[in-house]
């Protein structure tokens, strides 16, 4: 009765909180003023705000005459500057850093995002919004246990002593008790390293009881855990009814010792799920919980993954978590089965450019309200981390306007950036990562292509042109490359070590076939284009299609059965 109450209460502030959303909507434009006037008042006496003239600002033309469009690289130097402690490098003075959330950049160093307090308070206020209508919709999820996956806010130590890590790890750690108490797992679990283990941690607490919904970024998360369930199930079943946790696992004895409250014995519960795989031969989610829905990300690639649903999910409601990343929220959806949602007009201050102007000097920028239906843009962000005009090289499609705020669909990262999983590889990240490994074998590489390869799980194949290397050689560059995406990138190496990634596969193309492939496209539209770039990385699975596999890399005698 206490929990219901509390509840009730903490439900009625996310109402008061959807409801304002939804006002604010119906008058974007003066809110997105507002917003943006805001976070250049409070940063007017950071160095770049002085840079920049914050205090001089009284118009969106103002602020795009003073402030370029710009990139992570270009905000980088600032960035370490407030990594290393000098917070008025982005900050004005009453501005509390919390951590900085970190994501693969477009070098081998990742992006710093700092995490402010008036960061927070966005990010979590969208969260609210998105959470109180998910379950409004959703009502019998309401005060059942949630299965929430989270990774660690404390992977490194800032020079300033800051951690930086994964802002859904600070997210868990200040949350409400009242919410909290109904996660089923432990924000301790991403201590442990295996990503296998920690699969069967998270789906060991899980099973003892009936959860209501599953919530967590990567779809590929959800398939991982419903797997481990299935194919972990006899020795869950016995932790379940054991209360333990299987002690052959590799788990850190404190954080063994934090979740020892949560694997009470459950017989009456493992009798249960023993009974479910009796009758259907397998322990699936379908069958163990009664799911209100299910949430993840269903835009770009990620869609992909929504085929296997079904078998594991059943007929349970998926709903798109929104376009959101270590930068910022971007949408709120609305609705299940789909993967639109509405720009998040309160928390940012947001611009676009329209794709087929990216790459000019002078692109057109649009404000939200000037922008068209069926039409696709990139996005720039204006955030409460210090972020200004910052191009995340997302690309989103326009399917409407709820009020003033236009309806928004993640498409897929830039022309020149692949992400299946969340890795968001970019072309520099692949040239860098060739160089890397041919050079430490002692190969010249020539032309290639890395394509993404939609299979189970995902992964990549590396394309080149004969070199003059053995087949051993060969073979050691396959590794080579998949140790050196890993060290450029870290959400590569993340959902690698993870298994929602597989290994860099290696395949060798006829000679020339490359530079015809570039000849062709780069006359198709004009006899002579003389501003044609080979292209390194293809963004998307099956851009590849037209290309010879050719036979797979093997050392010297491997046969062709082994």
């Amino acid at each position: 009765m206490i929990d219901y109450l509390l509840a009730t209460v903490a439900k009625a502030h996310a109402r008061h909180v959807l409801r304002g959303f939804l006002r604010a909507t119906r008058r974007a434009t003066r809110t997105q003023t507002r917003v943006l006037m805001g976070k250049l008042r409070r940063n007017a006496e950071s160095d770049f705000g002085r840079e920049h003239k914050f205090d001089t600002i009284r118009t969106y033309a103002d602020f795009a005459e003073r402030v370029p469009v710009l990139r992570y690289d270009d905000l980088a130097p600032y960035v370490e500057r407030v990594r290393n402690g000098e917070l008025n490098a982005l900050f004005g003075p009453k501005q509390k850093l919390l951590m900085f959330a970190m994501s693969s950049g477009t070098t081998d160093r990742p992006k710093y995002v700092p995490v402010t307090e008036a960061f927070l308070k966005e990010y979590r206020r969208g969260w609210n919004a998105f959470g109180v209508k998910a379950l409004a919709d959703h009502p019998r999820a309401f005060l059942k246990p949630i299965v929430q996956v989270t990774s660690r806010m404390d992977e490194e130590i800032a020079p300033s002593g800051v951690p930086c890590g994964a802002i859904t790890g600070l997210m868990a750690a200040m949350q409400k008790q009242i919410v909290r108490k109904y996660y089923v797992n432990l924000p301790s679990v991403a201590r442990i390293e295996d990503a296998a283990t920690r699969y069967y941690a998270i789906m060991r607490l899980a099973a003892a009881v009936n959860v209501g919904f599953m919530i967590t970024a990567n779809p590929a998360t959800q398939l991982k855990l419903a797997r481990t369930g299935d194919s972990s199930k006899e020795q869950i079943i016995r932790d379940v009814h054991d209360g333990t946790l299987d002690p052959r696992l590799n788990v850190p004895a404190d954080v063994r010792a934090e979740m020892a409250p949560r694997l009470k014995a459950r017989p009456k519960r493992a009798k249960a799920l023993e009974e479910i795989v009796r009758q259907t031969g397998r322990l699936l989610p379908k069958d163990m919980w009664d799911l209100g829905f299910v949430a993840n990300w269903t835009g770009g690639t990620m869609g992909l993954y929504l085929r296997d649903f079904p078998e594991y999910f059943g007929k349970t409601p998926v709903r798109d978590i929104g376009l959101l990343a270590s930068e910022g929220r971007m949408s709120i959806p609305l609705e299940d089965g789909t993967p639109c949602g509405v720009l998040d007009v309160t928390s940012n201050f947001y611009e676009f450019i329209p794709v087929s102007e990216y790459e000019s000097a002078q692109p057109t920028v649009l404000l939200p309200h000037d922008l068209e239906v069926g039409q696709d843009y990139y996005i720039l962000l204006t955030t409460s981390a210090g972020f200004y005009r910052y191009d995340i090289a997302d690309v989103v499609r326009v399917h409407g306007f709820y009020g003033q705020a236009p309806i928004i669909e993640f498409l897929n990262k830039g022309a020149h950036i692949s992400s299946m999983t969340g890795e968001k590889l970019a072309e520099s990240q692949v040239v860098l990562a060739v160089e890397r490994a041919c050079t430490s074998l002692g190969i010249e590489p020539g032309l290639f292509v890395l394509a993404p390869q939609w299979a189970e799980p995902p992964y990549y194949r590396l394309y080149l042109e004969p070199p003059d290397a053995s087949a051993d050689e060969l073979a050691a560059l396959e590794r080579e490359m998949e140790s050196a995406l890993g060290h450029v990138n870290i959400e590569y190496e993340s959902k690698r070590s993870s298994g929602r990634l597989g290994p860099v596969r290696l395949s060798v193309l006829p000679a020339g076939f490359l530079a015809d492939r570039d000849l062709h496209l780069a006359t198709r539209h004009r006899k002579a284009n003389e501003q044609f770039k080979h292209q390194y990385l293809l963004p998307s699975p099956g851009e590849d299609k037209e290309f010879p596999r050719g036979e797979p890399v093997r050392p010297a005698g491997v046969s062709a059965s082994e």
